[in-house]
Order: structure tokens, then sequence, then C-alpha cells
């Protein structure tokens, strides 16, 4: 069962007792965009984080909708097609975005609940005075294998992900940045280069590992890890954790001599929005040690905010997959926002290796 504790909040419930609303046109509508699996929603007696929000304000209603990478809600975003009020993009989209001024600077004014925020969350290079974002959570990328079936001598770094032993076990992810960054990581490159030779290396590696994937993917990770129809996947620590309450003999694997990912996904709030304040008030609620507390010890990944700790399960905050020692923390690297013709060009050279094409720099 999912490690989590009940979290009952008696100002909270006592709102919700005496609001009595139903869903109603006159409503203010906030639409939330977020990872999927990243928010709790109440499963296994947690807190359902919307729920309780529609309680401590009736008339705010969130539609909250999921992506599964950071590039897919980029492409929805950038097509104009959607209208979005709260986003929670990782760093390096974050950066990309305020690049792009496709993000509006944060009134924290209506949002006084950002004090408990720890200032080692704050003052990023991709926000450094937080004008336009604030610290959701903080984890990192690593691997997921099944002790049942992978050798723990196998186990040596990001090499097992082309273990021909394992094929058709393993998964990869199915978006680019995290895909060459595992490549990045074997073959000794900055994570965030922009070297067209290095890319095109990166390319061959990944092509090298097709033929013993058995998918590219991003959130059916979760059934095909639980259910042992693969036994290996790189991904996000967090998510390995949830996995790991449903199938016990699941483990995580930090390559730290060869380098890994650590990042920070953050609440912004797009140009598109339609109420802004609406969503400050959601981001705010966010940031409430109670509510975080609750909402990160569902989804198992670090929270910036210490009080919220003291609303967790001792297990989850002593886990070292969620909170890796300082010395760990520091051997990660983090994404940068690359160049528009470095992104379109990582993207060319990974649609030649899901295609099984011949790998080569676009002319």
């Amino acid at each position: 069962m999912k490690r989590c504790i009940t979290l009952f909040l008696a100002a909270v419930l006592a709102l919700g007792l005496f609001s009595g609303c139903t869903a109603s046109d006159s409503r203010t509508v906030i639409n939330v965009y977020n990872w999927g699996q990243y928010i709790s929603e109440g499963n296994d007696g947690c807190i359902d984080v919307i729920a309780e929000f529609e309680k401590r304000y009736p008339n705010i209603r969130v539609n909250y909708v999921t992506f599964d990478s950071n590039e897919t809600m980029y492409a929805k975003m950038a097509n104009g097609g959607i209208t979005v009020d709260v986003i929670i993009p990782s760093d390096y989209m974050v950066d990309r975005l305020i690049q792009e001024n496709m993000l509006l600077p944060l009134n924290m004014n209506n949002i006084p609940n950002a004090k408990y925020i720890h200032e080692d969350y704050l003052g990023w290079d991709f926000d450094p005075d937080n004008t336009y974002s604030l610290p959701y959570s903080w984890g990192t990328v690593g691997i997921i294998y099944n002790s049942k079936y992978v050798d723990e001598e196998d186990v040596t770094g990001w090499e097992l992900l082309w273990n021909e032993e394992y094929k058709d076990k393993i998964l990869m992810f199915d978006n680019s940045r995290d895909a060459f960054c595992i490549t990045q990581c074997m073959l000794g490159y900055d994570i965030n280069t922009t070297e067209p030779k290095e890319l095109l290396a990166c390319a061959k590696k990944l092509a090298e590992q097709r033929p013993i994937v058995q998918q590219y993917i991003m959130d059916q990770v979760f059934d095909l890890m639980e259910n042992e129809e693969a036994w290996i996947a790189p991904y996000y620590a967090g998510d390995y954790l949830t996995m790991a309450d449903e199938n016990e003999d699941l483990c995580f694997y930090l390559p730290k001599e060869q380098g890994f990912n650590r990042f920070i996904d953050a609440m912004c709030i797009p140009t598109c929005a339609e109420n802004k304040e609406a969503a400050e008030t959601f981001i705010n609620f966010l940031c409430e040690p109670e509510i975080a507390g609750g909402n990160m010890d569902w989804i198992c990944y670090g929270t910036p905010i210490p009080a919220a700790k003291e609303f967790m399960d001792p297990e989850v905050v002593n886990d070292p997959v969620s909170y890796p020692d300082a010395d760990t923390w520091k051997m990660g690297r983090n994404y940068r926002a690359l160049p528009r013709s470095t992104t379109r060009l990582m993207e060319e050279l990974f649609m030649q290796v899901r295609n099984g094409i011949s790998i080569h720099l676009p002319k």
C-alpha cells in the first residue's frame, strides 16, 4: 500500500462541511497542467489536493489535465491550442518559457506561503529572482530494475540499459532530452552540450540500444514495471517509490560516478492564463506546509518546504532515494535551456533512432 499519513486538516474540513457547494457556472475555473502521477488524488487515504482546494475556495473549480514530458507540454502551449492557468514544468523548460516570453511574473502578494520555501531551492539559474516560478518538488533520474530477474552484478551503471541479456525487457525514455542525457553521461559529454558531433555520437549510442528495447515510454512505465512486463527502465526517483509500493522486488540505482540529472519542477503561470489571481491562490495553497506534506508524502518527491516534513511519513522523509545525501546531490547535473537549433537537432536525431533509420546529421 502507498506509504502515506492520512491528512485531515480541521480547518480545511470545517470549510468543506460548511461550503455545501456544487459545480456552478458562476465559479472561476482554473486549468492546471501537470505531469501524470504528480499530485495526491486521495488514493490510499491520502489527501485529495484538488478536492481540498475546492472546499477551501468554493468559488474556484480546478480543471486538471496531465502531460507526460516537458516537450509535450511545450508543444501544446506553443501551438496556442490550449488555455492554461498553472503549469509545472522542469527547470530547463522554465528557462525556455521565460526566454520565449511565455510566462507571467508572479504576484508574490498573492502567494504569502512562499515564505516556507527553503532558500536552497530558490534563486537557481533558470529563474534567479524567482520572478516567474516557485519550486514544486525536486528529484533525480536513475535506473529502476527488478531484482527478481536482474543480476545485481550487472547493475554497475547506465550500461545496464544496453545489456543484451535483458533484450525485450528494457524500457527507454520517449523524450529526447532524458534519453540523450543518459548517453551524454556514458560518453563523458556535458549534458548541455550543443556540439553536433557529440549529439550525433549520442544518437548512434542510442541506436545501438534500439534492438533490445521493448518500448519507448513515459507514464506507461508504471504498469509495465509493476506488472513485471519489463524489468529495467530509466525513470524519476519519486515515481520509483510509487512503483515499489506495488512491487517490492523493484530497486533503484543512481549511477553517481557516470553522472545523472537532478531537477527542480516549478509552478508557473503562462501568458495564456485567463484567471491569474485564482492561479496564484492555487500555487499559494500548494505551498502550505500541511498541504505540501500530504502531497509530497504521496508522490514521494523531495519537498522544498522543510516544515512540510512534519506532516509526512518518516519512512518517506528518511528514504535516500527521495532525499539523497548532500554529496550525492552534488554529483547530479542540471539541464539548461538549449538553443532552438540544438533542440531541433536532438529531436530529429532521436526520431531517427526511434524509426530505426540511418543516423546522420540533417543537411
